[in-house]
């Protein structure tokens, strides 16, 4: 990894359009990155490998636990509430207590951003698989019903992994190759062309691409 972080903490702001120096409109999506503070240093000597603890967002006292505002303090810093750790090859370059932003990321040109996807409850196999469902006719009885699942009297089971309804979404994605289109130091703003996992307002992470 380079001398300065570039996995950053942020949220998802929302969408909307930049109109890029030829003229051409882009869609792209708003992120806020940091500002985000180093809570710890974890070193290999003591925890086994070499990461810093980043905390995200300010956090009021009376929803901190007594441990958590100790650790905080230790810190310098005021309880947030995210803490993520990164992996660095050398935690010397930082202190305890430093403010790292979206400068950072201003020579970055692609990045990778992980998040949260929307929920959306229990779901049948239409909607979460894509299946085609039954006839529509009069009579069919069979619309949006799964079909048969089994496999006759051998095996006389269902196989693991099997499609069926159940909870759809609320699990953690990441998109590759989201291109930065602008950088905006004085708000902490990152804007990228393309789609980001989660709702407005869903806590996100962003690194430099590991494909690009």
């Amino acid at each position: 990894m380079s001398e300065n972080v570039k996995t950053l903490i942020g949220k998802k702001i929302g969408q909307t359009t930049l109109f890029e120096e030829s003229g051409k409109a882009t869609h792209v999506t708003v992120l806020e990155v940091g500002p985000c503070v180093v809570i710890q240093k974890k070193t290999q000597e003591k925890e086994g490998y070499n990461a810093l603890q980043l905390g995200y967002a300010e956090r009021k006292d009376k929803h901190t636990t007594k441990a958590q505002q100790g650790h905080f303090k230790k810190s310098g810093a005021t309880p947030k509430r995210i803490l993520q750790e990164v992996r660095v090859d050398d935690v010397a370059p930082y202190q305890v207590g430093q403010t790292l932003t979206v400068e950072n990321l201003k020579d970055v040109v692609w990045v990778d951003v992980a998040g949260v996807t929307i929920g959306k409850g229990f779901q049948g196999v239409v909607r979460r698989h894509g299946f085609a469902g039954g006839k529509n006719s009069h009579g069919s009885m069979h619309h949006r019903q799964p079909g048969g699942i089994g496999a006759s009297s051998d095996p006389s089971r269902v196989y693991p992994g099997t499609r069926m309804p159940g909870h759809m979404g609320d699990v953690k994605h990441t998109v590759l190759n989201l291109k930065v289109i602008k950088v905006d130091s004085d708000n902490n703003l990152l804007f990228v062309r393309g789609a980001v996992p989660g709702a407005d307002g869903g806590i996100i992470t962003v690194r430099p691409s590991v494909k690009k």
